[in-house]
């Protein structure tokens, strides 16, 4: 049997633990991390054969939660074991292969997977940067070719004071929550909410995170010298004579790309690409040029029948040399400048918020909504239960972007860039003291070339400021891009990339936020990593860029309204008592029921005595909370109701002055004169004025009619006996007749004189 070898370190006052050699050995490489009580194993595995037909490399990133790791069952009622990996995980898994993916020989044909699984969970650190580390290791002991290891760490901000690897409660008190993985010297990944900080503040935590990677860096090195597998070479397998083959081709695609140099000024220099169309259509022209040119100079059919397949790489090579080399664009834009942009709002009738933004052919359609807080969405996941009142959704159909394509739901890009987009507003949303609203955005992609992402996050401004949501600062957001020569690491940096612009070499960092400071950030790149001045000139160029797009959508709504749509229903918070919650909810839930039934308002009640009424009715409204401040006030002595009589009793009747709430009319209190019997002056069901003359030591309230005449004078009051003294518990629904005789007793003896 197998044992495990444990290595660690201290990573920011706790240990970082690997374990190899213990579970999951029939994977090409694997290992345990730990961080604090958060376990995960991480596995990586490939396939023993190259898939055919395909012209991509096969990377699959999963990363599996397991409720049992935090010692909790699934909440629903009907399945308890995991299902569909919750958007949180998905979220994490995105984390993890954005990292790791420009790292592979992207010509690899083999399947290959990294899995994280969660076997424990602590309920402070988060499993995402353990799982990416993790990953990182099982791919360094795998035999799977990759060019690591990196490392990741995530960095918190709580009073001005930047903490490696915070717990949950620190990122929740802080207004920084950022995820940067690299190598010692490269940037790779970067993931981060921010509380709108400014730019310099979030490059001193990237600068912070990038140094904290060496010495996990320097453990994965140490564990895979001690247990790595040799690196599989795919250019051992083949024979000769397609070794041969291959290298005919390296040598003959580098003569392509000298001269799609020299095709490039009549293709493409001499005209503005300005269009999706145009671009497609100089494909076609520079492909049909360089095949003129090769056949012109006798080379092999077969050689030319290559050009097909190298024809994007080979335009996106020269796009990437124009800029380096002349700052050239292909639609003519300087390098910091931002596409044609429009902004509309109310462009739905009856939404209630929509917003429209367009940047070049990028256009996405955002509609906000507004519902009652208990609308929000409760999150079960291995790391928590919680409730989410603002949530944001993408959709990105096929007709976006001219294909044809069955709609199955979305998918991880679809959740990835719905939750950035989400992320950057969360900075500006009203307090829920203030708005008590459920917020949902969803944004419809219509059309797509160059991050759609941020044009939804632009639309969601556009959007809840329509919708009236008093957000605190209007957020733009600019995906930034880098043409990169890796050999010579010459680089410059591009505002408001497009298809073109976002090839092998490429990066998309992108970047919200207010004109005060950055709100959200994410970054990958297809290179081997960014350096550091591309990373801090980046953050610094896209400051001017999402200042353009804020100018252009400020506009067309430089606030929000001030009054909400007609359609979206208001909300009235009232409180109450807390014990009096119980009056509301009546048995089983049957009093708010018979109130939401009978107003058609929505009711959340708080444990704190705060009440929610959400209707888009005023009638209703008042009906609703007119009945439950009845249902949960004091009646004091010498108010006035007009009530129904609900019972009759020999000695008076019983009034419903207030829901659930009745009193007693003695017969003595019904008129000035004196009453034989009861049903002389009422009967069940009359409504009568009664003044409330006396509420006793019990609780228990009594009424009068004659005192609630106007002409009421104390002087009339009849001979007619007064209501006797009661005893007994305060139950309002007793009846509450004279007490019965006492029955013979001996009187007390005298005292003697």
């Amino acid at each position: 049997m197998e044992t495990q070898h444990e290595y660690s370190i201290d990573f920011a006052g706790r240990q970082l633990t690997i374990g190899v050699g213990l579970l999951a050995q029939q994977t090409n490489g694997s290992c345990t991390i730990r961080f604090g009580d958060t376990v995960a194993l991480c596995a990586a595995t490939m396939g023993t054969s190259d898939r055919q037909g395909i012209d991509f490399f096969p990377l699959q990133v999963d990363f599996e939660e397991r409720m049992y790791a935090a010692g909790r069952i699934k909440g629903s009622r009907f399945i308890k074991r995991e299902g569909r990996p919750t958007d949180e995980a998905i979220l994490s898994g995105r984390l993890i292969d954005r990292a790791i993916r420009p790292l592979f020989d992207d010509t690899i044909r083999r399947d290959v997977q990294v899995v994280t699984t969660v076997f424990s969970h602590d309920q402070e650190n988060d499993a995402d940067v353990p799982g990416l580390i993790g990953s990182s290791c099982a791919l360094m002991l795998s035999d799977i070719p990759w060019d690591g290891p990196i490392a990741a760490v995530r960095i918190g901000r709580v009073n001005g004071e930047l903490i490696v690897m915070p717990t949950y409660k620190q990122i929740d008190e802080g207004d920084l929550d950022l995820v940067v993985a690299g190598s010692r010297d490269k940037t790779i990944m970067v993931e981060a909410g921010v509380n709108e900080l400014p730019e310099d503040v979030v490059l001193e935590a990237m600068k912070l995170a990038q140094e904290s990677l060496s010495p996990v860096i320097d453990l994965i090195n140490h564990v895979a010298e001690q247990h790595g597998k040799a690196k599989w070479n795919p250019a051992k397998d083949l024979d000769e004579a397609t070794l041969a083959t291959r290298t005919h081709a390296l040598t003959l695609k580098q003569k392509c790309q000298a001269l799609v140099r020299e095709l490039a000024p009549s293709v493409i220099w001499s005209k503005k690409l300005m269009t999706k169309a145009d671009r497609k259509q100089a494909k076609v022209d520079l492909q049909a040029a360089l095949i003129q040119r090769l056949e012109a100079e006798g080379v092999p059919a077969e050689d030319v029948a290559l050009v097909g397949d190298w024809i994007k790489e080979l335009l996106n090579g020269e796009v990437t040399r124009a800029i380096i080399e002349e700052q050239k664009r292909v639609d003519g834009r300087s390098l910091t400048d931002v596409r044609d942009l429009r902004s509309l709002v109310a462009v739905m009738p009856r939404t209630h918020g929509s917003g429209l933004f367009e940047r070049g052919e990028t256009q996405v359609l955002t509609t906000a909504t507004l519902g009652a807080p208990g609308m929000e969405q409760t999150l079960d996941t291995m790391e928590y239960q919680i409730k989410k009142r603002y949530f944001h959704h993408y959709n990105f159909p096929g007709y976006s972007v001219g294909e044809a394509k069955p709609n199955r739901g979305p998918g991880r890009r679809e959740i990835g860039h719905g939750a950035l987009a989400e992320r950057a507003l969360m900075a500006v949303l009203p307090p829920r003291e203030d708005f008590p609203y459920t917020i949902r955005t969803v944004s419809e992609v219509l059309g797509s070339n160059g991050s759609s992402s941020m044009a939804s996050t632009c639309g969601s401004t556009l959007a809840l400021m329509d919708a009236g949501v008093p957000i605190k600062a209007p957020v733009a957001g600019v995906a930034m891009g880098i043409a990169l020569d890796e050999e010579t690491q010459k680089f410059e940096i591009l505002t408001d990339i497009q298809d073109l612009e976002d090839g092998k070499g490429g990066m998309d960092f992108k970047i919200t936020g207010t004109r005060n400071g950055v709100t959200a950030v994410q970054m990958d790149t297809k290179t081997k990593g960014l350096p550091w001045e591309a990373v801090v000139k980046t953050l610094h160029q896209a400051k001017q860029g999402r200042s353009d797009i804020l100018d252009n959508m400020l506009g067309i709504i430089p606030e929000p309204r001030a009054e909400l749509s007609p359609y979206a229903p208001r909300i009235e918070t009232m409180t109450i008592n807390p014990d009096k919650i119980r009056d509301v909810i009546g048995p089983g839930g049957k009093m708010i029921q018979e109130i939401i039934a009978e107003t058609g308002v929505e009711i959340d009640i708080e444990d704190d005595g705060t009440v929610f009424i959400t209707s888009p009715e005023p009638d209703g409204m008042k009906k609703a909370k007119e009945w439950i401040h009845n249902l949960t006030r004091e009646i004091s002595v010498g108010e006035v109701f007009e009530g129904t009589v609900t019972r009759l009793m020999d000695f008076g009747a019983f009034v419903e002055v207030l829901p659930k709430q009745e009193g007693l009319v003695h017969i003595s209190e019904m008129a000035p004169e004196r009453v034989n019997k009861v049903t002389d002056v009422v009967n069940v069901g009359d409504k009568v004025t009664v003044k409330v003359y006396e509420i006793d030591s019990m609780g228990r309230i009594n009424l009068s009619m004659k005192r609630a005449r106007p002409d009421y004078q104390p002087n009339q009051d009849s001979s007619q006996s007064r209501p006797p003294r009661r005893n007994g518990p305060p139950h309002r629904d007793r009846d509450r007749g004279p007490r019965p005789p006492r029955g013979d007793r001996p009187s007390s003896p005298r005292r003697p004189l």
